[in-house]
């Protein structure tokens, strides 16, 4: 098995980025991309620990990634006329794999989202606040091994700390989901932006979960292949969010336009158990012919 979609404490996973490793070999997994929401920091670790298991006879193949959140509205070249935004709740995240040498412009574009993911989370406290829920941001650090990008799911951790809420669905339902007392928009980049970044640091642009950014299949075709004219290379094809059928009508789009198929688990560790390393939408194994169909990973 492999798995392209990953998250360490880096981001929202709950386990540091050399036991992510220690767990995927534990799942007899060939390879293991790590792509931590909009930072590179845990990479360096994980690249360590994957070197130190092959040298002891424990094979593992690591690809350095990100998952970048995309701004809809900074999107050009007339895509809001084939999908006018997102769909209520929508998300658009783009993926980039084999990130080999970051340049300065996607270093400093991966700092620009730190901060303005900081911002964001103290403007989430803040509402908190407002609403009679005393909690500081030593505390919401707290929620996270790393410290480091904060995001709704360490909010909803520590809303369940708080017994606010009983599990993170009801935290997301009633509180931090879009459009919920809590919610505060993401700041992210433009796609065209991310791709060039992601490209000229030597990675592949793919797009996350396609079904997230609830789009209306008859309008999901042309949306994707115009994405594929500014620079798109793959499609998450397969996630564990997405049902079978929809899952192999992605595979076929993205064969039809020449996209590489990726498939990923999103794993986070015990924050959302459901979400098992390896496998995909109902309990699919990803199998390493994903990997062996895209030759720059290699």
């Amino acid at each position: 098995m492999v798995d392209f979609h990953t998250h360490s404490n880096f981001s929202d996973g709950d386990l540091p980025p050399d036991m992510l490793i220690k767990e995927a070999i534990n799942q007899g997994l060939k390879a293991i991309a790590l792509t931590d929401h909009d930072t590179i920091n845990g990479l360096e670790s994980a690249k360590n620990a994957a070197k130190k298991y092959s040298e002891e006879n424990k094979n593992i193949h690591f690809i350095p990634g990100i998952e970048i959140n995309i701004n809809w509205t900074g999107i050009k070249s007339g895509i809001n006329q084939i999908a006018p935004g997102l769909g209520p709740g929508g998300e658009f995240h783009l993926l980039g794999l084999g990130i080999k040498s970051s340049t300065p412009a996607f270093l400093a574009a991966v700092e620009g989202l730190s901060r303005r993911r900081e911002e964001r989370n103290r403007k989430i406290l803040d509402k908190m606040h407002e609403h009679s829920i005393d909690v500081t941001w030593d505390d919401l650090v707290s929620m996270s091994g790393s410290g480091q990008s904060l995001g709704r799911p360490h909010f909803a951790a520590l809303l369940i700390k708080r017994k606010v809420v009983k599990n993170v669905n009801q935290a997301f339902a009633r509180y931090l989901g879009v459009g919920k007392l809590f919610y505060e928009p993401k700041d992210g980049l433009s796609f065209e932006e991310a791709v060039a970044l992601i490209k000229e640091s030597g990675g592949i642009p793919v797009l996350a979960h396609p079904i997230s950014l609830f789009i209306a299949w008859g309008r999901l075709p042309d949306l994707i292949k115009t994405l594929k004219d500014m620079g798109l290379m793959g499609l998450e094809a397969w996630h564990p969010t997405a049902k079978q059928g929809p899952c192999r009508r992605l595979e076929a789009l993205a064969q039809s336009l020449g996209l590489y198929v990726t498939e990923g688990s999103d794993f986070h560790g015990s924050l959302r158990p459901e979400r098992r390393m390896g496998y995909s939408s109902k309990g699919r194994k990803i199998s390493d012919a994903i990997l062996e169909a895209i030759p720059e990973l290699l």
